[in-house]
């Protein structure tokens, strides 16, 4: 089976977080779970969204939907770990594009793993994807785009 190789461009990390390891994240190989490591992307892509302004879903039901999620793990994680959270987008695309994520440990530096989580903009009302809002996409300029 191939392997997945995610990598992305230094330039295109817009935002980092903190988030600790809880004993409740650990699983029963007594490491960060993959469920949990899930749990922990969605925060962080719901702190950098609130950061930039952006609700995921706005009054007229318009919103962001998550359409998939690519993970690699490079080094374990445990219970009371800091991981560091560096959050950005590429790929934009007339509907949506990629969220990136770089997790480290910055205690002693251990890339922890790397995602990308792709994301189209969604009319939860007549529950449909429509193009992605100009406000949105103003806000990243750095941005490349692609189609």
């Amino acid at each position: 089976m191939a392997r997945l190789k995610l990598e992305f461009p230094e330039d295109q990390y817009y935002y980092s977080t903190t988030l600790t390891v809880r004993v409740t994240d650990i699983n029963a190989a007594n490491h960060l779970g993959n469920d949990s490591m899930i749990s922990m992307i969605s925060e962080a892509r719901a702190r950098f969204l609130f950061e930039f302004g952006i609700q995921e879903t706005q009054g007229d039901g318009v919103g962001i939907i998550v359409t998939d999620l690519a993970t690699t793990y490079r080094t374990e994680a445990h219970a009371r770990d800091q991981l560091l959270f560096e959050v950005g987008v590429m790929d934009f695309n007339r509907y949506g594009g990629d969220f990136t994520f770089r997790i480290t440990r910055p205690g002693d530096g251990a890339l922890v793993a790397m995602a990308k989580s792709g994301f189209v903009c969604f009319d939860y009302v007549n529950k449909k994807v429509v193009p992605m809002p100009e406000a949105f996409h103003r806000k990243f300029a750095k941005v490349n785009w692609v189609g």
